[in-house]
């Protein structure tokens, strides 16, 4: 008995040392380590400023990776609670936010948008064009809210109004601005890429609750999700986090500093700046992957539902006809495997519906030097590998 107690004993502690020696050199690195493996040779060759890249599954974040620089003049480092311009990725927001309003019961997504605002009931669309002559005629079928987030309403992107930045105008001038362009084409016969249209939606959710759209969309959306970084207008303490904005230099080599052209500057000045719920918002990658996380949970996040399954549905699934070639939803790009969103200045994020995977790609570039444009799938081959 004491010679199989003793036996015993050498074996636990051979087992022990194995466990604890070699086998533990061998296990794999961090997530972080990975996907800043993956990223840091693009900042060594100058194709990359910096980025904030997040890994999430709908119980939370898996990792979050900072590499670079937020402002490499100054040498500030990223960071993971740095904040950009997420631009389009705004799009999905605002669509969710129309959708609390389905799910209320208030509107309906087939109702034509002239029954809230009535200033389209005049609108014309373009029968025939050249170069001495433009015909317009009555559209067969008015626009519906249902186009406008799907980007089939025959509107254009923007309209004279919105040169040369988008978020001058106060909301509900720059709809009635839209209200006086005419269509490019019959509604739903086309996808044609429309900020006008989004920022159509959302002013009819104002309408309708009598509430200024960023109001709206805080108390109903974001203070729900606890997305208590995104907004319109960063304070004076988030926009020293803002991360700057880059683009190749003259002759392609190198990194440049630049301004986001499409912005009224100051950043933080609610006078000069109009909420732009098209594209307008600056967030974390910690604030957009909860947006995520409750939409990959049907509605829910962390037991507080938010939005009903069948506006997730909605969402996240194809809504342009099937005669068009474009997969969009309402506010997302959509596809079998994923629903996300890009942006102006390179941000991305989308759900990865086989991986379970929410990934949040933030940066600030207009263009990239090099092979920097191949570091976020370089993120996402790191991200979905772990």
């Amino acid at each position: 008995m004491v010679a199989f107690a003793w036996r015993f004993a050498v074996l636990l502690l051979v087992f022990c040392k194995l466990t604890s020696g070699p086998l533990m050199a061998q296990e794999s690195p961090p997530a972080d380590a990975v996907v800043a493996a993956a990223l840091q040779p693009y900042v060594d060759r100058e194709e990359l400023a910096g980025a904030v890249a997040l890994v999430a599954d709908v119980k939370g974040i898996l990792s979050i990776t900072a590499v670079g620089a937020a402002d490499r003049e100054s040498g500030r480092p990223m960071r993971g609670d740095s904040m950009f311009w997420i631009a389009s990725q705004s799009k999905p927001m605002t669509a969710a936010a129309v959708m609390l309003l389905v799910d209320a019961g208030k509107i309906a997504l087939d109702d034509p948008i002239e029954k809230y605002l009535p200033e389209f009931g005049g609108l014309m669309v373009v029968s025939e064009k050249d170069e001495q002559r433009v015909v317009l005629r009555k559209p067969e079928r008015p626009i519906t809210i249902r186009q406008v987030l799907s980007h089939t309403s025959g509107m254009p992107f923007r309209s004279a109004l919105e040169v040369p930045v988008l978020d001058r105008l106060p909301l509900a001038d720059r709809v009635r601005s839209y209200a006086m362009t005419s269509l490019d084409f019959p509604p739903e016969s086309k996808y044609q890429y429309s900020n006008a249209g989004i920022n159509t939606a959302a002013r009819i959710a104002e309408v309708v609750t009598g509430q200024s759209f960023e109001q709206f969309l805080t108390e109903r959306l974001f203070e729900p999700l606890g997305m208590n970084e995104t907004t319109f207008w960063p304070s004076e303490a988030q926009a020293e986090r803002i991360a700057t904005a880059y683009r190749p230099k003259s002759g392609g080599a190198g990194l440049a500093a630049t301004r986001i052209e499409q912005l009224q500057y100051p950043l933080t000045d609610r006078s000069v700046r109009a909420a732009m719920p098209a594209g307008g918002l600056f967030s974390t990658a910690a604030d957009v992957s909860r947006f995520y996380r409750m939409l990959a949970n049907g509605g829910e996040l962390e037991g507080r539902r938010v939005l009903s399954e069948a506006a997730v549905q909605q969402l996240t699934t194809r809504q342009t006809p099937q005669s068009v070639k474009e997969s969009y939803g309402l506010g997302f790009s959509v596809s079998e495997d994923r629903f996300g969103h890009g942006g102006a200045y390179s941000t991305n994020s989308y759900y990865d519906r086989r991986q379970q995977r929410v990934l949040v790609w933030l940066v600030q570039h207009a263009g990239f030097p090099g092979r920097g444009a191949d570091s976020q799938d370089a993120f996402r081959k790191a991200a979905l590998g772990l």
